[in-house]
C-alpha cells in the first residue's frame, strides 16, 4: 500500500509539493520560494498543519466544509458504498440506488417545483451544463435564438471555460479567450464600492433595471437565461440592498427567459435555510448546486430543474453528461450529509441561533478603523476595509491592505479571505457560540495588526 507522507518534515513537502504540484489560482513559481501551507489533520471548525499550529478555519475549507471536518459517519458511508458498488455510470438507460435517493431527497428540500437533478461533479461542470440546457430547452420549444445567458460583473460561476464564461471576473476572460459567444454581463448591486451618492434602496432598483434594460437591448426573442448568485461570494460576499432582488422578480415575471440561481455557496444552510432562494423569497427555473451538498467531503454537484423545463427537454435527447454524474460513492456521501444537517438540526440552528449570534458580533468589526462596512446574511460575511470610512475610499492599490490583513490572520491562527480589499468569512454550519467569540477576537487582532502593517507602508 502506498503511504501517504505526512510524517516527512514540512520543508520536505513543500519541496515535494513545488516540483510537481501545480495549484490553482496561484503564481507556482512564488510559492515555490515561499513554501505551501501543509494542512495535516482537521476536526470541527480546526485545522492543523504539519508543523502542529492550530487554526480556526472561518472559509470551511472553500466555502463548501458546512458539516465541518471529521464526521466519521460519512467515511463510513463511503467505505461501505465502495465495497458494494463503487463505480457505475447513468449513461445507457442505467440507474444505481445512491443517485436514485439523492435525487429524490433533492427535490425534497429543493423550493417550488425544482423537483428533477442532473448531476456533476462540480459547480463548473453543473454551470457549464446550465449553458446547453437552457439553450436546448428553447430549441426544443421551437426557438432555437434564444441562446444568450445574462449574467452579472464580478460574478463567480465556475473557472472552466463556460462557467468563467458565465462569470463576471475579467482577470479571469483575460486567460483563455473568454467570455465564449452569447453571454453577456450587466453591473452587480455593490453599493460600499459603487452606489455613489444613490440610497441603498436606489441603487439596488437601478441596477436590478439593467436587466430588463439588457434584455430589451438583445430583444427578449434572442435571450435564453439570466444567471445570478443570491448572494454573490467569492466576488467578496456582496449583499445587495433589499430593493434589488424584489424587482429583479418583477422584471423576470413580465419577460420569457429562464432564471438559474447559482446555489454552489447558498445552497445548504449557509443563509440560514436550506437555500439562499427561499432566504430572499426567490423561484429559479434552474438551481445549481455543488459544495455543501456533500460538505466537500466528496465531489459532487449538479442542477436541479424545474418541472417546466424538464417537461420541455423529456422528448429530446440531451447530449451531455460527465464520466462520473451521480457517482455512487459521491451520491452516498452527500445523502448522509443531508441526513446529518436535517436530523441534527444545523440548518434550523443557524437561522435561529448561531447566525443571529454571528451576526450581532459581526457588527461590532464595523467600529474598527480600517473597517468601512461589515456585511452579513447568514453564515457569509464580509469586511469593506478603507483608508477613508466616510468617503467609501479605496486603497490607492487595490488588494494590498487585504492581503496584509489575510496574512495576519494566519499569524493569529485564524483562516479569512482576501477578495481585493474585502476581507470574507464563511465558517463551518457547526460553529459554537464560543468559537464565533474566538473568530470575531482574532479577526479584530488581525485587523489591528494589519492596521500597524499599513501605518509602517504609508497606506493610511
Amino acid at each position: 500500500m502506498n503511504k501517504i507522507t505526512n510524517h516527512l518534515p514540512t520543508a520536505e513537502l513543500q519541496a515535494l509539493d513545488a516540483a510537481h504540484h501545480m495549484h490553482p489560482f496561484t503564481a507556482n513559481a512564488e510559492l515555490a520560494a515561499k513554501g505551501a501551507r501543509v494542512i495535516k489533520s482537521a476536526s470541527g471548525v480546526w485545522l492543523t498543519d504539519s508543523d502542529g499550529n492550530r487554526y480556526l478555519d472561518a472559509m470551511a475549507g472553500l466555502w463548501c466544509v458546512n458539516l465541518g471536518y471529521g464526521r466519521h459517519e460519512l467515511a463510513e458511508v463511503a467505505a461501505a458504498q465502495m465495497r458494494e458498488l463503487p463505480y457505475y455510470n447513468t449513461f445507457f438507460q442505467t440507474t444505481h440506488v445512491p443517485a436514485i435517493a439523492l435525487a429524490e431527497r433533492l427535490a425534497e428540500l429543493a423550493p417550488g417545483d425544482l423537483n428533477h437533478v442532473f448531476f456533476a461533479a462540480g459547480g463548473s461542470e453543473a454551470n457549464d451544463t446550465n449553458i446547453r440546457l437552457v439553450r436546448t430547452y428553447w430549441a426544443a420549444q421551437g426557438k432555437p435564438e434564444k441562446q444568450v445567458i445574462i449574467s452579472r460583473k464580478n460574478a463567480y460561476h465556475g473557472s472552466s471555460m463556460g462557467s468563467a464564461s458565465l462569470g463576471g471576473m475579467t482577470y479571469m476572460h483575460e486567460q483563455g479567450a473568454m467570455p465564449i459567444p452569447g453571454i453577456v454581463h450587466i453591473d452587480q448591486p455593490h453599493w460600499w464600492a459603487e452606489g455613489g451618492d444613490m440610497s441603498p434602496e436606489e441603487f439596488g432598483i437601478a441596477r436590478a433595471r439593467q436587466l430588463a434594460e439588457k434584455i430589451d437591448e438583445i430583444g427578449e426573442d434572442k435571450v435564453a437565461a439570466f444567471i445570478a448568485e443570491p448572494i454573490q461570494g467569492a466576488g467578496g460576499v456582496i449583499v445587495p440592498p433589499d430593493s434589488y432582488w424584489p424587482e429583479v422578480k418583477r422584471i423576470l415575471a413580465e419577460r420569457d427567459i429562464l432564471f438559474i440561481a447559482d446555489e454552489v455557496i447558498c445552497g445548504f444552510g449557509r443563509t440560514g435555510n436550506w437555500f439562499g432562494s427561499q432566504t430572499l423569497d426567490l423561484q429559479p427555473d434552474i438551481m445549481t448546486i455543488a459544495k455543501g451538498l456533500s460538505s466537500g467531503y466528496q465531489p459532487i454537484g449538479g442542477s436541479i430543474v424545474s418541472d417546466r423545463v424538464a417537461e420541455g427537454l423529456s422528448r429530446t435527447e440531451f447530449n451531455h453528461g460527465y464520466t462520473y454524474s451521480g457517482h455512487p460513492v459521491a451520491s452516498a456521501v452527500a445523502l448522509e450529509n443531508l441526513r446529518i444537517l436535517d436530523e441534527e438540526g444545523i440548518v434550523e440552528r443557524v437561522g435561529t441561533d448561531t447566525a443571529p449570534y454571528l451576526a450581532e458580533r459581526w457588527a461590532t468589526l464595523a467600529e474598527h478603523p480600517l473597517v468601512g462596512e461589515a456585511r452579513i446574511c447568514g453564515m457569509m460575511g464580509s469586511l469593506a476595509l478603507t483608508p477613508d470610512k466616510a468617503a467609501r475610499a479605496p486603497f490607492a492599490k487595490v488588494g494590498e491592505a487585504g492581503m496584509a490583513v489575510r496574512e495576519a490572520c494566519f499569524a493569529n491562527g485564524l483562516v479569512m479571505r482576501a477578495v481585493g480589499d474585502r476581507m470574507i468569512i464563511s465558517p463551518p454550519l457547526i460553529i459554537s457560540r464560543d468559537e464565533i467569540d474566538l473568530l470575531i477576537a482574532r479577526a479584530t487582532m488581525a485587523l489591528d495588526d494589519g492596521q500597524a502593517e499599513l501605518s509602517r507602508r504609508g497606506m493610511l
